[in-house]
């Protein structure tokens, strides 16, 4: 397979390339800037492309996952700062252009990275499914929506999309890349206070591993569909705890979160097709890498 892949050197997009790299897949790699030398296993093609600007050729791809996106440094939700026509222009105008750019080009599978943050102002501790209609409270969540929607509607016969819905990505991070608990780790380390924090957590590899599944299942089990895509449910106190018995650091563990104000996602469609992510276990085998351990 050519797959093209928007973001792919990104700290979440650099998992979908090494899985589509071990598969035997020949990446097009779709980004402002070349990957560094060294920066994939495998060599990757690169070819210039942003948001904002002209759609790319994408002739010869027979796949394309959009993960790229505008948005302030480290923020998803807020990510406009103080643009947001510039971040709605950039990440829904663009996104369409890209769409459409593939669908002209003869891609016959198209898969967008969306968010949970499209589920909105449910109240917490709702329990996400898929079948609930959105409730965006944000303009990151907004967009993402407006998103999933143009691709289902450009759905067709020989062009298959889905958007995948997901919760926040960790794991470790690509050369010269922090990775999402860098900072938090470094404060535990050095015993600086820590909020409390409850979340749900998906490791890179399972995303991976989710859209890999939905690049090669039947077309008419995509059908413009969205999948929740979740693993655990996670207390920054239970992290650092695993942390804390790793490393030896005898810092003191912030207090529980609470869990009953958070909203998981059922993931019944990936899981009918049989995904199933790494849990805890997955966690504990990727912390001493993250820890550089």
């Amino acid at each position: 397979m050519r797959l093209a892949i928007t973001g792919a050197s990104g700290l979440v997009g650099r998992f979908i390339a090494e899985e589509a790299l071990a598969a035997g897949d020949e990446v097009l790699s779709l980004s402002r800037n070349a990957p560094l030398p060294g920066f994939f296993s495998a060599p990757v093609v690169h070819h210039p492309w942003e948001l904002n600007g002209e759609p790319p050729a994408l002739e010869g791809c027979d796949a394309l996952v959009h993960l790229a996106f505008r948005h302030e440094p480290g923020r998803y939700r807020g990510g406009e700062g103080r643009d947001p026509e510039g971040f709605r222009s950039a990440n829904l105008d663009g996104t369409q252009r890209l769409f459409e750019a593939a669908r002209r080009g003869g891609v016959h599978r198209v898969l967008f990275l969306s968010s949970r943050a499209v589920y909105g102002d449910y109240p917490p501790g709702t329990r996400l499914a898929e079948n609930m209609p959105p409730r965006p409270d944000t303009l990151y969540g907004e967009v993402k929506w407006q998103a999933e929607q143009a691709l289902a509607a450009l759905t067709a016969p020989g062009f298959a999309t889905a958007s995948l819905r997901a919760t926040g990505i960790y794991g470790p991070a690509g050369p010269g890349q922090r990775h999402k608990w860098t900072d938090l780790f470094e404060d535990f380390r050095a015993a600086r206070p820590i909020a409390p924090r409850v979340a749900t957590e998906l490791h890179g590899t399972d995303l991976a591993t989710a859209i890999r599944l939905l690049l090669t299942c039947p077309a008419n089990r995509l059908g413009g569909r969205a999948f929740n895509t979740s693993d655990i449910m996670l207390d920054r106190r239970e992290l650092l705890n695993e942390v804390a018995q790793l490393t030896g650091c005898a810092s003191p563990l912030p207090s529980p979160g609470d869990a009953r104000r958070v909203s998981e996602m059922e993931c019944a469609r990936l899981h009918n097709l049989g995904w199933q992510p790494g849990g805890m276990a997955l966690l504990r085998e990727s912390l001493p890498v993250m820890l550089a351990l």
